[in-house]
């Protein structure tokens, strides 16, 4: 079995037990991080057993896929997401227009303008599908969120656009980032680049995949009244 197969398996077994037509039907929308939380022990996976239990009438599914930037959502939104007409999308977007401005010759990052302009426009994408949009701000290249580096600041300016978008759109914000940072100042007193939330600085370990499913479930309890 190709690794798509199994987890187009993993999650029409695991993730979407529901009905079709469930009364909640959320979609997480990201890169490889959403991506790779599809797996057994991923963050969404975990998410979606949680959120299962407080009601069996949910569907959550993954739409995750490795590189991509906010461009690469908006080409792909109406196939990979809306076309599973959604109530709820959560957005979490933002590593790679950073990171490929600092880490690969063969690819660039998302300036600013555009990252700005993109999220209001998937927003509006989503509203107008008659889904409720949930913004993240990305979360962390580095697990020492005072870094100095050039990478981290520019983490922090795009997570400050994130942050004004959600105000600006009036929609519903997850702090990842702030998150993040909480956490990581109180685990990662040596601040060390990763081995806390990620395996290599971005990407989730163990740890890290249980700690965003339990604020993704908190963030989406609140919006969804469970």
């Amino acid at each position: 079995m190709t690794r798509g197969a199994f987890l187009m398996l993993f999650l029409v077994l695991t993730v979407t037990q529901a009905p079709v037509q469930a009364q909640h039907r959320v979609i997480f929308l990201g890169d490889s991080i959403t991506e790779a939380g599809a797996n057994p022990g991923g963050y969404v996976a975990l998410a979606a057993d949680s959120l299962q239990k407080l009601s069996t009438d949910m569907v959550v599914q993954g739409a995750g896929i490795s590189g991509n930037k906010v461009p690469d959502l908006l080409e792909r939104l109406d196939t990979d997401v809306l076309a599973y007409e959604p109530t709820h999308v959560v957005i979490y977007i933002g590593i790679n227009d950073v990171w490929h401005h600092f880490e690969f010759d063969h690819v660039t990052g998302t300036d600013p303008e555009t990252f700005e302009d993109g999220l209001g426009e998937l927003i509006d994408r989503i509203e107008q599908a008659d889904a409720v949009p949930l913004l993240c701000t990305p979360s962390v290249i580095g697990e020492d969120t005072e870094s100095d580096s050039a990478v981290n600041i520019r983490l922090q300016e795009y997570a400050q656009i994130s942050r004004r978008v959600a105000r600006d759109k009036d929609v519903h914000l997850c702090d990842l980032r702030a998150a993040f940072e909480t956490h990581l100042t109180a685990n990662n007193p040596d601040k060390a680049y990763k081995g806390v939330l990620t395996s290599d600085g971005v990407h989730l370990n163990a740890e890290g995949n249980h700690f965003v499913a339990d604020f993704m479930v908190r963030e989406l309890r609140s919006v969804l009244e469970l």
